[in-house]
């Protein structure tokens, strides 16, 4: 007997079946990847509120500041922006001294990047739930250079650039307010070149926070970060 499929009914169950069966693969891929956090401790859907809807004033007002923060860049903060496309822990090395470099500190520059990609794990998950576009996609006058393809909301670099600065910032109690300030900066450079939407920068912010916090229940974050901490006053002397 031979069974054809005649309504398009089907067709879409499969289709979705193969999307959610995707996304559960591609769920526990980033999971499995984590160090120091537990599976969907913090979850983003869970601990942010959605962004702004489309075509609402909330969204209009989001996207009128993308377009005039954007235009009103200068030269030297988009290319530091594009600069940062790809980045690490020793971004902040103008914020800490000029001994803070991956060649004088191997452990402190693991640590990190465990760290890091903790937070990306994270934040990756939550703009795969709330699938937010990016500013360049709905207004296409705002595209430039080499095109993200993933979502938007919340910030990948401003969470992951926060994250890094949070933790950081606790080593290195003297330097905190310059820690943090340039976080805050590298999140902004994503609006000069209309990466993001002010509202995914705020929200990568809340969401560090989050990150940071179930980061210090782990024991072994603890363990690292200490190692981390003394290889870091040791290069200081």
């Amino acid at each position: 007997m031979k069974f054809t499929i005649k309504s398009p009914a089907w067709l879409r169950i499969i289709a979705l079946a193969a999307i959610l069966a995707a996304t559960s693969i591609a769920t526990f891929a980033k999971d499995a990847a984590l160090t120091y956090l537990d599976p969907g401790k913090p979850a983003a859907a869970t601990l942010l509120t959605p962004p702004p809807l489309p075509d609402s004033a909330e969204q209009t007002a989001d996207m009128e500041t993308v377009r005039s923060v954007y235009h009103a860049a200068s030269k030297a903060d988009q290319q530091a922006a594009y600069d940062e496309k790809k980045f690490s822990v020793f971004n902040f090395t103008a914020a800490v001294g000029s001994f803070f470099v991956k060649t004088n500190l191997p452990k402190t520059a693991a640590f990190f990047e465990k760290v890091q990609q903790d937070a990306e794990a994270v934040t990756d998950l939550g703009k795969d739930y709330f699938h937010r576009q990016r500013p360049f996609t709905t207004d296409t006058n705002l595209a430039n250079g080499k095109l993200e393809k993933s979502f938007s909301y919340p910030s990948g670099h401003s969470t992951e650039s926060m994250v890094l600065a949070l933790v950081l910032a606790e080593m290195l109690t003297d330097q905190h307010d310059a820690i943090i300030a340039h976080a805050r900066l590298m999140g902004w450079h994503r609006i000069q070149i209309a990466r993001h939407y002010p509202t995914d920068i705020y929200a990568g912010r809340v969401l560090a926070q989050a990150i940071v916090k179930q980061l210090k229940k782990s024991e072994s974050f603890e363990k690292d970060f200490a190692e981390a901490k003394a290889e870091i006053i040791a290069a200081q002397k």
